[in-house]
């Protein structure tokens, strides 16, 4: 994804020349990005809310016609296409997100050839932030115990089925994962994932609320 990963050190850079932190500049970063892919995903959210809405009425159709496949597959069509719905809406945003994320990824793994033009020019800035010595180097405990516990949380906000044993199952163990690859990331890639998920899991609290508001209302 270099393509991406040169736009997005393009974009770090700039923040950084204006603040002059590394740290500080990827959090700005990662905020500005974020805010950049809202309306991508106000659209997959809207998407999974229409699907999880209909989901009663699928269930019905799955129960009638579960002994004629083709019945029910048409059935299932008539039935989005009555409630405007895609099946599909929730997934486009998110392939459209999923290379932006890699090329992120890509630039922050290797700042000194996609962010600052070159090595020797990354060398020579100051990459300390907070407790860190060197956001190149991972930081074994701190940042990924923060990677993980931001992941879980940012799971449990956009969690649609509660009683889903497969997403249960990866709520728990996404973030073991998060942790483990954090503590081999550059500490840069995994301070963006931290804020990355924060934002995330802010977004989705602040975005459901009223919508949590106004079906308890209409109940």
């Amino acid at each position: 994804m270099t393509a991406l990963a040169q736009p997005l050190g393009m974009l770090l850079k700039m923040i950084y020349d204006l603040i002059g932190n590394y740290g500080i500049s990827i959090i700005v970063f990662t905020i500005v990005v974020k805010l950049l892919m809202v309306p991508l995903t106000l659209k997959q959210m809207r998407s999974m809310k229409q699907l999880q809405e209909v989901q009663p009425k699928i269930k019905e159709l799955q129960e009638k016609y579960k002994n004629d496949k083709e019945k029910l597959n048409i059935k299932t069509m008539e039935l989005y296409k009555q409630y405007n719905v895609s099946p599909f809406g929730g997934c486009l945003p998110l392939l459209i997100q999923f290379p932006i994320i890699i090329g992120l990824f890509t630039a922050l793994r290797d700042p000194g050839l996609y962010v600052f033009g070159s090595e020797e020019i990354y060398q020579q800035i100051n990459t300390s932030f907070l407790w860190l010595s060197n956001l190149t180097d991972p930081d074994p405990w701190i940042l990924p115990i923060l990677a993980g516990a931001t992941t879980y949380l940012s799971s449990i906000t956009m969690s649609s089925n509660k009683n889903d044993q497969t997403q249960k199952m990866m709520t728990y163990f996404f973030p073991i994962l998060i942790f483990w690859w954090g503590r081999s990331f550059p500490a840069g890639l995994t301070l963006y994932w931290v804020v990355s998920n924060g934002f995330q899991a802010a977004q989705q609290i602040i975005i459901t609320k009223p919508y949590a508001k106004v079906k308890e209302g209409s109940n």
